[in-house]
């Protein structure tokens, strides 16, 4: 298994691929069962997930990515031009962390909330344009017909506000779909 299959099924399912094997370990199981531990763990939904491939543009579901580290290795690992669609509500979040990064990969921003102004007044200047809207849905219809060619749409939350997790992943998946 390589390093990159290893990475992308997030870090709840590495530790807990460790925890299998010092399980394993401590019953002295054999190596190849130890790595079992490993290729039989779950894909995680909603992390870095491929939803589709339309006009050239590819649309990735991160709904999983809850928090700026989180975000931040989704950016890290995406190769090409990025939109990443963003929860803005969240007054707490240092996006400044990202700030390098954004400016290194993602050109446009949407943000998806009620009051966008703390992501936008931290990633101002990083990032060609920032877009705001107030549904999923408007946000993924805007990076369809505006994004670049081969561009990666990524949603991405980033902070734990807006709708869970299942609930934004189904969202998205459903407006991608639909376009």
């Amino acid at each position: 298994m390589s390093i990159e299959l290893l990475a992308k099924q997030g870090r709840d399912r590495v530790h807990g691929g460790l925890a299998s094997i010092d399980s394993a370990k401590l019953r002295q199981l054999r190596d190849q069962s130890i790595r079992s531990c490993f290729t039989r763990l779950e894909e995680t939904s909603n992390r870095m997930e491929h939803v589709a491939r339309i006009y050239s543009k590819v649309f990735i579901n991160d709904a999983a990515a809850r928090s700026i580290n989180a975000t931040y290795y989704t950016l890290q690992n995406t190769e090409g031009n990025i939109v990443w669609i963003a929860f803005g509500d969240d007054k707490t979040a240092d996006y400044t962390r990202l700030r390098a990064l954004v400016m290194l990969k993602v050109s446009m921003l949407i943000c998806v909330g009620s009051d966008n102004s703390h992501i936008i007044n931290q990633l101002e200047g990083c990032v060609p344009a920032i877009k705001e809207f107030d549904t999923i849905s408007a946000a993924v219809h805007h990076a369809c017909y505006y994004a670049a060619e081969n561009s990666k749409v990524i949603f991405s939350p980033a902070t734990s506000q807006g709708p869970s997790s299942e609930e934004a992943s189904r969202i998205y998946r459903h407006e991608v779909n639909e376009l």
